[in-house]
């Protein structure tokens, strides 16, 4: 039988495209409603009260109207900050986004790596906890960066942007003592890997990027398994403030199945 229920993933922004796309990888059955709260952008910014309070508040609101049969916290600023209350608003699977800190510690030879994320993700405590957890015998260093996300939302509209802003960002990061032995750079914030390849470009040498897109997407599916799906899937992209999309970002929604395009 037929499940018309979508997956929904929600974001302050474009950034949790980099969730959607390995989702769809692994998933592409199924139908997928997007948020992107434009309204309340950038959360990077924005005090952990005002976060707190908002995400829970808004998804009870997109629940309600699409009832999908998962969410997705496409965004590690919500979800360092928000997501145990979310969860303990909503009947249903929430999943969320943390940095990918193990994997980095994994992959890491010179056992030294950056987190970079907004400035509201790197302060959390969740970070230090994630390292203390999965890299005790590493130096962790920090960047929190607003422009990255801003540079992020300006490419997929189609707009240039400078490569040093990208060496500038960077320079945060490798900048600071220690910063000359890493050799990974986490991109703690669901915006980051779709400026990967202009951060590789800037980056004064090799570094290897990870993010926590296809962590997340596996487990989506697991999640999901042995579900029903639609007969039709069918791709959405939701508006929390009117906005008038440029033809780039709207051929970027297309090229990831979101076909349709509303305000909430």
């Amino acid at each position: 039988m037929s499940d018309e229920r979508p997956i929904l993933l929600f974001d302050s922004g474009v950034g949790g495209l980099s969730v959607l796309a390995p989702t769809r990888a692994l998933l592409p059955q199924a139908s997928y409603v997007y948020v992107a709260d434009n309204g309340g952008f950038p959360y990077g910014i924005r005090s952990e009260a005002e976060i707190a309070a908002r995400v829970p508040a808004l998804l009870g609101r997109l629940v309600e109207r699409y009832r999908p049969r998962l969410v997705t916290i496409a965004c590690n600023t919500a979800s360092t900050i928000a997501l145990a209350a979310v969860r303990s608003a909503l009947d249903l699977p929430v999943v969320g986004t943390v940095p990918a800190i193990k994997p980095a510690a994994e992959q890491s030879l010179t056992r030294a790596f950056g987190v970079l994320g907004t400035d509201a993700t790197v302060r959390q405590p969740y970070v230090d906890d994630l390292s203390a957890r999965f890299a005790s015998d590493c130096l962790v260093l920090r960047h929190g960066s607003a422009k990255l996300v801003q540079l992020a939302e300006a490419k997929l509209r189609g707009e240039p942007t400078d490569p040093a802003d990208f060496r500038a960002v960077l320079s945060g990061l490798l900048d600071q003592p220690g910063g000359d032995r890493i050799d990974t750079v986490v991109l703690a914030c669901t915006h980051f890997p779709l400026v990967a390849d202009e951060l590789a470009a800037a980056a004064p040498r090799p570094l290897r990027f990870v993010d926590g897109g296809p962590g997340i997407a596996r487990r989506v599916a697991h999640l999901t398994g042995g579900q029903a799906w639609p007969d039709t899937p069918s791709g959405k992209a939701v508006f929390t403030a009117p906005i008038e999309p440029s033809t780039a970002l709207r051929s970027t929604l297309a090229d990831r199945g979101l076909d349709h395009i509303s305000i909430l």
